[in-house]
């Protein structure tokens, strides 16, 4: 079985949408084909990620031709392009005519391709790295994730059978393409099953909206994302009336609150599928289509994934909703570690476990509720272990706040203090006592924040991920 089974026969029909073009199966193969046979036989090549016709057949040549790929971020800037450059070193660029980066020969698509009889696409279960992909860098320089084509494979299937996604369906997005999120799940995936993509180019509500009450029936999309379509279907009913038309909602790259979670139900009747992953994973749990969507909670471990809360000695916390601990894994869909790091590649496992470096707790019916990063998000203040994500939903409950970040900082008495950062909505109005009084109605005591800090915006990467270490000490 190929990568794609849908390439081995004809499939009419439109496969992918984009503001600048519009792709049959066909012509995606035909177009691949031919950019395959001038790829240099050996990698890796640099992938522009932009939203681009010449995005999506250069990921189909590189993955055909049997050549690793290294999405870039249109985006990106000089210093972390520099350093992907010099990390994955490599040998041309993959980018639309007259995209260019010094000391790369730019290789394009091109614009009329001559028919192919058939496009060579790899196996499904082979061990071939497909595609380096960068992490955020939130913890020290981005490294690179080596993926390999059984990993996708694997992935998508264990996606695809969670979700009852198919042929069948039309999923619409604007995630931006240089990271597993857009890349993977959300061009690989409707490419894998037969079935079509829309890509707007870039968010916006009207637009999604427009898609979901025409032939759309599913939207990938972030908390950030979803936020302004909330807002925008509070102030046009053809919004929400569009959102009502989907039949699967998912938010992923970060949490989306209860708030939100609330606000769409309410305006549209449809509740939002959450999922969980990372780079070095892809993804690791979702809620299923037919399971219940809980605010607050990732689903259950896909597929074959294997999936343990631990405490600090690796020991198995019980299921109870409420021992936070670290979550460690095994799967199928695993990296094979990171480009030219052994020891940070080792440094990932545990007895054969891949620590994600996240926390959280699972439920007696096997639901996963996540608190947070460790590095950022466990806080010791007074003797207790608390995550600050739990914080930052109490904090988004109040009619007030827009958005919530909590750290903990260092505090003689208490080792850390918790505090929070927070974005009120337009035109509201709140003191700090009433947002550590509202934690603590909600919460134990010892988890309300002991300082508030009013900021104008919170920072965050392109893909809405909150940057913590970038928040003021």
């Amino acid at each position: 079985m190929s990568l794609f089974p849908v390439f081995d026969g004809v499939c009419e029909g439109p496969a992918l949408v984009l503001p600048e073009a519009a792709l049959s199966y066909p012509q995606l193969r035909d177009a691949a084909a031919e950019l395959a046979a001038r790829l240099p036989a050996e990698g890796p090549l640099a992938l522009w990620a932009s939203a681009e016709r010449a995005t999506v057949v250069a990921l189909l040549a590189g993955l055909s031709a049997g050549v690793t790929l290294i999405p870039l971020s249109p985006k990106a800037g000089r210093a972390e392009l520099a350093h992907i450059l010099a990390d994955a070193r490599p040998r041309a660029l993959l980018a639309p005519a007259g995209v260019a980066i010094d000391g790369l020969e730019t290789i394009s698509p091109s614009a009329t391709p001559p028919p192919a009889s058939a496009l060579p696409l790899p196996a499904a279960a082979s061990r071939a790295t497909a595609l380096i992909v960068y992490t955020s860098g939130t913890t020290g320089p981005p490294k690179g994730v080596l993926l390999s084509v059984a990993a996708i494979a694997a992935n998508l299937d264990a996606l695809a059978e969670a979700w009852q996604w198919s042929a069948a369906d039309l999923l619409v997005h604007a995630l931006p393409l240089f990271h597993v999120h857009g890349l993977v799940l959300g061009t690989l995936g409707p490419l894998r099953l037969g079935g079509r993509v829309r890509h707007l180019g870039a968010f916006d509500p009207a637009a999604v909206a427009a898609a979901l009450a025409g032939e759309a029936t599913m939207l990938f999309a972030v908390p950030t994302m979803y936020h302004r379509l909330a807002d925008a279907a509070e102030e046009d009913p053809a919004i929400a009336e569009g959102l009502r038309g989907a039949r699967l909602l998912v938010s992923g790259s970060a949490a989306l609150p209860a708030a939100e979670h609330a606000r769409i139900e309410r305006l549209s009747g449809q509740r939002v599928v959450e999922r969980y992953g990372m780079s070095e994973t892809l993804m690791i749990t979702a809620v299923r289509a037919d399971g219940e969507r809980r605010a607050g909670y990732v689903g259950r471990p896909l597929g074959a994934v294997e999936l343990r809360v631990v405490d600090d000695a690796g020991r198995d916390l019980p299921a109870d909703d409420a021992s936070i601990g670290d979550v460690v894994l095994r799967s199928p869909s695993i990296f094979d570690g990171y480009l030219n790091l052994p020891e940070a590649s080792a440094a990932a496992f545990r007895d054969g476990w891949f620590v994600t470096g996240d926390l959280g707790t699972l439920a007696p019916d096997g639901y996963l509720r996540l608190a947070g990063r460790r590095s950022t998000d466990l806080i010791k203040s007074g003797g207790y272990r608390i995550g600050a994500g739990e914080i930052e939903s109490a904090l988004l409950e109040h009619r007030a706040v827009a958005e919530a970040a909590v750290r903990g900082l260092d505090d003689p008495d208490l080792g850390e203090r918790i505090v929070a950062w927070v974005v009120l909505r337009a035109d509201a109005s709140v003191g700090a006592d009433e947002l550590i009084d509202h934690v603590a109605s909600l919460l134990s005591a010892h988890k309300r924040p002991r300082e508030v800090r009013f900021v104008a915006e919170l920072p965050r990467n392109a893909l809405g991920k909150l940057q913590k270490h970038l928040l003021p000490a």
